[in-house]
């Protein structure tokens, strides 16, 4: 019985986050395992309106920030060798990753 290994990736910086996709990608292309991804989802939009501070009387002004969370998942066949190479790859901090393995 096989398994598959799902690899969750999500990240603020969009350029850190597709250069470990493609880590990935490289490391199991290389390996001759099979691959599906990466699947982008939905970007997740969270906006926090705040007031600007007041300078004299007169309507209030409100800056608007805006925080970005964008998604990957890469289905990668199970091999022992590919997931030990997948865990050694360096990730920079603001990408978070949860790996998941399920059998077919």
């Amino acid at each position: 019985m096989s398994a598959i290994v799902r690899i969750r990736l999500w990240s603020v910086d969009i350029n850190n986050l597709n250069y470990v996709v493609t880590q990935i990608i490289d490391i199991a292309k290389k390996a001759g395992v099979r691959v599906k991804g990466p699947v982008p989802l939905p970007v997740k939009k969270l906006l926090v309106p705040l007031p600007r501070l007041p300078h004299g009387e007169g309507s209030k002004v409100w800056d608007r920030w805006e925080m970005r969370i964008h998604k990957r998942i890469i289905d990668v066949e199970a091999n022992e060798h590919v997931i030990r190479q997948i865990m050694r790859v360096r990730v920079p901090e603001n990408v978070y990753i949860e790996i998941e393995i399920k059998r077919r």
